[in-house]
């Protein structure tokens, strides 16, 4: 039975491939809005960025990966992942690693 929206945070995200070293943070205005900029080592083939940039975002959310899926963007910089049945206080830290506001 699929997930209700209600219960999933969309998370816009900016993917940096081929980066010296995975980072989670900044913030990129792109075509979905405020992003969270994740860069990752991997390549930009056979959608391991994506892959990468998907168990960054979890991991730095406090997540299971298997709680992070994506909605649109498997060729594009610019994705939206969906983060199912996210906990109270997900969207703060989401906005600390965004935004850089303190908390």
């Amino acid at each position: 039975m699929p997930v209700p929206p209600q219960d999933a945070l969309t998370v816009a995200v900016r993917v940096k491939p081929g980066a010296s070293r995975n980072t989670v943070g900044g913030r990129f205005d792109g075509p979905h809005g405020p992003a969270l900029v994740i860069a990752v080592h991997a390549p930009a083939v056979d959608g391991r960025a994506t892959e990468a940039a998907r168990r960054a975002l979890a991991d730095a959310l406090g997540v299971r990966t298997a709680m992070v899926s994506l909605r649109t963007g498997a060729t594009s910089r610019d994705k939206l992942f969906l983060v199912d049945r996210p906990g109270p206080g997900l969207t703060d830290v989401l906005h600390r690693l965004r935004d850089g506001s303190a908390g």
